[in-house]
């Protein structure tokens, strides 16, 4: 193993330097389209995450473009492009991560800590999300029919969250989490029991 410490070493290996600017990104266009001010810039949680993740994949990726935008309870990012998916990682986790690293620095901003961020690679959330909805459709039909409550294997708040949504309204069944921490699951039970 490597006893290396120093993450500047690191990060001088990867080409990367808090000197770095060749391929710092120009200031993210505000609504009207033109560039806000520099000022405006370091404290718009939108502007510092559009440079946050520019920055990130041009170091990846130069063909790949980001988008963010606000909604009315989050900041979200696409990142799109030709290999985009691959960038994902397996089982997403290269995305975990990287959103993780984007809370992190909008939770930097002063007062910003409570700002919900969401990222999605190549449409692969979208795509997981369709996969947990027909998974909870299956389940809750199988529930049904037996009667019997089915508890799934942990899974974070984030894919929980889609299956109690997609369950909200089914009238036969219905969904709870249970549990602490990392092994907090999903049951789904019989609605009238």
């Amino acid at each position: 193993m490597d006893n290396r410490t120093n993450l500047d070493d690191y990060l001088a290996e990867l080409g990367i330097s808090e000197a770095d600017e060749s391929v710092t990104p120009p200031p993210a266009p505000d609504a009207s389209g033109s560039a806000a001010p520099p000022e405006a810039a370091a404290t718009d949680p939108r502007a510092v995450l559009d440079r946050f993740l520019r920055g990130l994949v041009a170091r990846i990726d130069p063909e790949l473009n980001v988008t963010v935008r606000e909604t009315e309870d989050a900041i979200e990012a696409e990142i799109s492009g030709e290999n985009a998916a691959r960038l994902a990682g397996r089982d997403g986790r290269t995305l975990g991560a990287i959103e993780v690293l984007a809370y992190t620095v909008l939770s930097k901003l002063e007062g910003r800590g409570d700002t919900r961020v969401r990222v999605d690679i190549g449409g692969f959330r979208k795509r997981q999300a369709d996969t947990l909805t027909k998974l909870a459709e299956r389940l809750a039909i199988g529930v049904a029919k037996s009667g019997e409550a089915h508890e799934l294997q942990p899974m974070p708040a984030a894919e929980r969250r889609v299956i109690h949504i997609a369950l909200k309204e089914h009238p036969d069944v219905m969904s709870e989490s249970v549990g602490e921490g990392a092994s907090r699951r999903l049951v789904i039970k019989p609605r009238h029991s």
